[in-house]
């Protein structure tokens, strides 16, 4: 009976020392949870007014989250898409609203999101001229610029489908406040800086496009014998996900053109698989019967005077290139207003 009676005791005595645990924790706890959350909101809100910080990108997820694109003509594509379209000629030249929404350092994954994301905030555009190019369909396993995704995280399950495929976040980041801006310091810095408008922060990207006024810098003549022509891999699905990205736009009316803009002939020679690449995407673009303007053996990339590297076009390049596409993009016939 007594040792019944100390079994009864250790199992009462264990029970009340957990309810206690169980209390000091939540006592501890909640009020963390409850300074999370607004602590959380407070930093994003103000992190996302910045201009300059993330690569320049905040206003234009801005414009997408909060319903504010309504353009006709979207430009999509990387940051050749960003430095080389200049949505303002078309608008002037067309009569027309246009937006650029080029993400710097991405290939189809990433342009896709933005693409879905326009689409649920906003008005459909009437026209994409999409900027392609051999990176379009390669394989990316890290997350360049995530800083740039921060402020919208938080219970986005859209952008956490999206962004899980890359490394650079966790689940618990999506679910959990404060979490992803832990070890974030330039981030928090941003956000310090823009609290108390310690920079001007003017905006650097006009309807989103940005012009580069810079010269040659000389990079390609370091690294061009020491390095060797490079292979693109090709990432099978997102082949897939261009060929249903492209049937989304045919099911919606919304107009395709594919611009494959300038790149300095030099550097195109160190594309080891650029012929295939090319080729895959002319065939696509047959099959659908979508424009696909190339400017790959254009005059402009034969003079190292018209871009900064051997990839991008300067503000003297854009601004001859931009004269060129507007010619050609009245050629296809598609109307943009």
């Amino acid at each position: 009976m007594q040792g019944r009676r100390k079994i009864l005791y250790i199992f009462n005595f264990d029970l009340i020392m957990r309810k206690k645990f169980i209390i000091h924790f939540l006592w501890f706890t909640l009020p963390i949870i409850a300074i999370a959350y607004p602590a959380d909101l407070f930093i994003s809100h103000i992190l996302k007014t910045s201009n300059n910080f993330a690569h320049f990108e905040y206003p234009i997820w801005n414009k997408i989250f909060e319903g504010k694109m309504d353009a006709k003509v979207v430009i999509y594509g990387s940051s050749r898409a960003w430095v080389h379209i200049d949505p303002q000629m078309i608008s002037d030249s067309f009569g027309t609203t246009a937006y650029n929404l080029g993400v710097d350092g991405h290939n189809l994954g990433l342009q896709y999101l933005r693409h879905q994301q326009l689409l649920k905030h906003n008005p459909k555009p009437k026209v994409i001229v999409h900027a392609i190019d051999i990176f379009t369909f390669g394989k990316q396993p890290d997350l360049y610029n995530s800083e740039q995704f921060l402020p919208y995280m938080l219970h986005n399950d859209d952008l956490k489908t999206a962004l899980l495929d890359y490394n650079g976040f966790r689940p618990v980041d999506f679910k959990i406040p404060l979490i992803r801006y832990l070890g974030r310091y330039s981030a928090i810095k941003e956000t310090i800086g823009q609290y108390f408008r310690l920079d001007p922060n003017l905006p650097e990207r006009i309807q989103g496009f940005q012009a580069q006024d810079k010269v040659w810098d000389g990079e390609f003549e370091k690294t061009k014998d020491k390095t060797k022509a490079f292979y693109v891999k090709l990432d099978a699905s997102k082949i897939q996900l261009f060929e249903s990205y492209i049937e989304d736009c045919k099911q919606k009316n919304i107009k395709l053109i594919f611009v494959q803009t300038p790149e300095y002939i030099e550097g195109q020679h160190f594309e080891k698989n650029r012929a295939e690449i090319v080729a895959l995407l002319k065939t696509i673009s047959q099959k659908h019967n979508i424009p696909f303007l190339s400017y790959s053996s254009d005059p402009l990339c034969y003079n190292k005077k018209y871009f900064y590297n051997a990839m991008h076009l300067n503000k003297t390049g854009t601004d001859l290139f931009n004269v060129k596409l507007v010619r050609d993009l009245r050629k296809t016939g598609i109307k943009f207003n």
